[in-house]
Order: C-alpha cells, then structure tokens, then sequence
C-alpha cells in the first residue's frame, strides 16, 4: 500500500480569538494528510509536531528526499499504520511553514506581520486545530499523538477538548515549562536579537534563507545542547579531531564543534527567526493549569484514555515532570491513564531517533 501523502491549506475568514484577548483574522492552516479516511470517519490519528517541525510528518515530496521528521513511525505496516488509519498533521499557527505567523501578509496592506503578530499559546495552536478539524467534518478521533511541544498540544487537547480523542499519547514533554528549558530559550532570544542582521525584526526573509542569521545559528546551538545528552554526544563524537585542523590552532576543531556549526549555520536559513522567538514564546508560557486552581484541578478535565512516555536521560523535560501528571491522575482517582519511562541514555531528542524503544508500545496503544 502507499502512504498516499496530501497536502493543504484552509483559509478561514472567522476571527479565531486568542488566549491574549487579541484576534487572528483571516488565518491559514496547511496540513498534510496520509492513509484514507473511512467511511465512518473513526480512523483518524492527529499528530502534532515539535518547535521546529511542521505539517511534513511522513513521507518525501516529489522535489525533495528529506523524509517527514517521524517518517519512522507513520506509514504502511509502521506503528501508525496508514494501511489502517487516516493521518492529519497541522502545521501549528505562528510557524513558518504556511500556517499564518509573523512573516505572513497582513490582511489588508501585504506587509509582513513582524511583530503585530500576537503572541500565540499552545492552546490557541490546539484550537485552531480543532476549527480546522471542524471544517473537515472530523468531530472526533481515533488518536492524537505528539512529542515535546507536539505532547504539549496533546495535553491541551485532553483538557481543553476532553469528548475529542479516544486516546492521546503524549510524549517526552511537561505538564509546565520549568526554568530550564526557559534558560535556553533565553539564549537563543538573546543572541538573535543582538545580531545587527536581524534588523530589530525588519530583515528581508530572502536574504536570511540564503545568507543565515548567525545569531540564530548560535541560538540553536544553545537548544541542540539539551536535546542530546552527555552519552548521546560521547558515543556520536567522542574526542575525535578534525583531521583537517591542528591541534594547537586556536580555531581548529573537536568533531562536536563542528557538527553544532553545521548544524545551527544550516538550520538558520531554512527557519524563520521572528517565527522562532514566537514559537519559544509559546514554549515558555505553557502551563496546563493556567486558568485552574492547580494541575489537579485541569487533570479533573480528563476523559479520554491518556499515555504518558518520558525518556530516562531528557534533560529539557525531565522523566519526574512526566511522572508528576502520572502521581497528580492517580490522586485524583483517575484510572485510565498508564505511565512508561523508557530507558535510554539518548536525550531529549529520543522521541525522534530510538523510534525502536517504543514503537510497539504505541501500536499496542492504538490497537488494544
């Protein structure tokens, strides 16, 4: 069977109020699709992707051999079999892959946004989700599974629409972000912001797509640092040397620089860096009890039958972050809810290289 990618977009014309009080309006959303919708509509599995991800969850366009970032796990025959089910992937609101966000046109002058985009939340992205969902005549889902910011969005979907999903999976992610994460999100900020080509927010997006923001680079480097580990970056680099520099050259290098140079200089021109400072914005100031007295209070919201994975050796979202949603269900009596710490001494970064660890567990999830 193929995987029958599809790719869209909706505009919608309706405002779509935000958390800040602002208004959106009009918004587009892209999404990709892939398996096909059965007749009873009870097939669909929602994915949601991370901070630098998008809608391209599986698969290869025509033009491209970069696979979809979890092309490991969705497809025929894989643990989200398309064979079976019927795949939607949202590219969130505020992103830089067609989705409205700060370097869209404003309605009606054609300027980009910039900064009279308002800052969205997770659970404005989950939101316009579920308007979309609404216009496909999808009421409710088989599954919503997602990963970091994508099981931030998960999580607010089990609390925020509780009658939506059967199941949700939500993985390697927290119930609030904590000072660390936010202390790397600072760096990155900082350094974008401080860098002269970045123009206070008015550079030209061409420019940046074939030049970079060396800022930006800098940025990322502080972020791919939390999402390895100690062991993950010893058994990929260990103390190897370039072969090329001389040890005593100030500027030669270890293998790990490098691999953060290329990196953070090659991510810089393919994302947006207004989108970035948005997105971590939103990163930042998620908090599932926001509006409830306490988590118990929002974990009261739960319906669905809700999955809780966290990796060993996360260092941007700790395993005891995980485990607190876990203790928090219990204590309020709920009983449909499993919790599972894998092993891995990868990093935060586990939930999209060792899809091996867990890939079965999810398939048993989808179809027990």
């Amino acid at each position: 069977m193929s995987l029958n990618l599809q790719t869209y977009t909706e505009h919608f014309t309706n405002p779509l109020y935000l958390d800040s009080g602002r208004i959106l309006e009009p918004y587009d959303i892209t999404y990709e699709t892939y398996g096909t919708l059965n007749e009873e509509k009870s097939n669909v599995i929602v994915v949601c992707h991370a901070l630098t991800g998008s809608h391209h969850a599986a698969g290869t366009y025509a033009d491209d051999n970069k696979t979809g970032w979890w092309n490991g796990l969705i497809g025929p025959n894989k643990a989200v079999d398309t064979d079976k089910y019927f795949v939607i992937c949202a590219n969130v609101i505020g992103s830089c892959f067609g989705s409205t966000g700060p370097m869209s046109l404003m309605h009606p002058h054609h300027d980009h946004y910039r900064y009279k985009f308002p800052v969205v939340t997770i659970k404005d992205m989950v939101k316009a989700q579920r308007i979309l969902f609404d216009r496909l005549d999808i009421h409710h889902v088989h599954a919503i599974i997602g990963g970091s910011m994508g099981g931030m969005q998960a999580l607010q979907f089990a609390i925020h629409y509780p009658k939506f999903a059967t199941k949700i999976i939500a993985m390697a992610t927290t119930h609030a972000t904590q000072p660390w994460a936010i202390a790397f999100n600072k760096v990155a900020q900082e350094a974008i912001l401080k860098d002269p080509d970045f123009k206070q927010g008015y550079y030209d997006p061409e420019v940046i797509k074939e030049q970079g923001l060396s800022g930006m680079a800098i940025g990322r480097m502080a972020g791919h640092l939390s999402f390895l580990s100690h062991e993950s970056m010893k058994r990929k680099f260990d103390r190897e040397y370039k072969s090329t520099d001389g040890l005593y050259e100030l500027f030669g290098k270890f293998q790990v620089e490098s691999y953060l140079e290329y990196n953070g200089n090659n991510f810089a021109k393919w994302f947006d860096p207004l989108t970035y400072l948005y997105i971590i914005k939103a990163i930042n100031i998620f908090d599932l009890s926001r509006g409830y007295d306490s988590l118990a209070e929002a974990l009261q919201k739960v319906q669905t039958e809700l999955h809780l994975i966290s990796f060993s050796n996360d260092l941007l979202f700790k395993s005891y972050e995980m485990k607190e949603i876990d203790n928090v269900l219990s204590e309020i009596g709920n009983t449909n809810h499993t919790y599972l710490d894998i092993e891995s001494d990868y990093g935060h970064d586990a939930f999209l290289v060792e899809l091996d660890k867990f890939d079965t567990h999810i398939k048993e999830i989808l179809h027990g």
